[in-house]
């Protein structure tokens, strides 16, 4: 029996391995990257949560549907963390799961934090992942059993604001893409996202984190994505808490009332309780909301 045991747990993890690649973001070199000692930074707290800092090779966690659910839809997951850590389990391995349930292939998106020390402009590092993340699923799409035309991203908190920024500026393309590839997610979710980089709403880390300590007020409105929304943004869905003290849920209700002004398809969910920083920890989440994005997804004919 326990030989047997050890057997089947072998196999597991093997068939585990197999759905969890981790691949690097580009094949050759990182673009907009400049000479620098920086190491990566993995931490590990009491519970197992995992986080990222100083991240300056951008790697892609590949999370792929059980065949038997899976439906063709796809997402590039972004966590959050100030633009200063990537908050990898909380915000990216328990997400991918989450749509892994659903039927969705999830990716995982470890993506570089800006730095003046790594890049020689830090405000599209991190953009230029994203946009190299969906053309990488979409490229690989047939390999993938994925839907070209299904392929959309989530951002929690910063993760948010990048989620956004690709959401409303994939018009140009910040990387190589001499094919091509549509570069628009074709839905996006927002999960108590930064959004406004403005004095009354921002997260004062993220902004100065992205944009310096002393950014225009010209850079300030460029990366304030309630002002860049256009009636091409993608399909929406918001998840906030009203009594989130690092990031006010005005930051969502902004964003949607300029989804709603452009007439893009919108829908949002403001808890009472729940802060900041909630992913989908039973003590924390304020609903299992991550039904709400499965009814979304079926409305928008996402996934059936």
């Amino acid at each position: 029996m326990y030989k047997i045991t050890i057997a089947l747990l072998f196999t597991f993890a093997v068939m585990k391995g197999q759905s969890q690649t981790v691949i690097p973001l580009y094949k050759d070199k990182v673009p907009n990257t400049i000479k620098n000692t920086e190491k990566e930074e993995k931490n590990v707290d009491g519970q197992g949560m995992i986080r990222y800092g100083k991240v300056t090779e951008p790697t892609l966690e590949v999370h792929l549907a059980p065949k038997d659910k899976a439906n063709g839809a796809a997402v590039v997951i972004i966590p959050g963390g100030g633009y200063y850590i990537v908050s990898y389990t909380n915000e990216g391995t328990d997400i991918a799961e989450e749509f892994n349930k659903m039927g969705v292939s999830a990716f995982i998106l470890k993506y570089r934090l800006p730095s003046d020390k790594t890049m020689s402009d830090k405000t599209i590092g991190p953009l230029q992942d994203v946009q190299q993340a969906i053309k990488t699923v979409r490229t690989r799409a047939k390999e993938w059993a994925v839907d070209p035309n299904k392929v959309g991203i989530i951002g929690f908190s910063a993760g948010g604001h990048l989620a956004s920024t690709a959401g409303t500026r994939f018009q140009k393309s910040y990387i190589d893409n001499k094919e091509g590839v549509n570069l628009r997610p074709d839905f996006m979710v927002l999960v108590y996202p930064v959004i406004s980089l403005s004095d009354t709403l921002m997260h004062k880390g993220s902004r100065d984190n992205l944009l310096g300590t002393s950014p225009s007020p010209e850079l300030i409105e460029a990366f304030s994505n309630d002002r860049q929304v256009s009636a091409q943004t993608p399909p929406t869905l918001l998840v906030h808490a009203s009594d989130d003290n690092a990031v006010k849920v005005g930051n969502s209700i902004a964003f949607y009332e300029s989804l709603v002004k452009n007439k893009v398809s919108a829908e949002m969910h403001i808890y009472p309780k729940g802060g900041h920083g909630f992913g989908i920890r039973p003590d924390r989440s304020p609903d299992h909301w991550t039904d709400r994005i499965e009814h979304w997804l079926k409305g928008l004919q996402i996934i059936k």
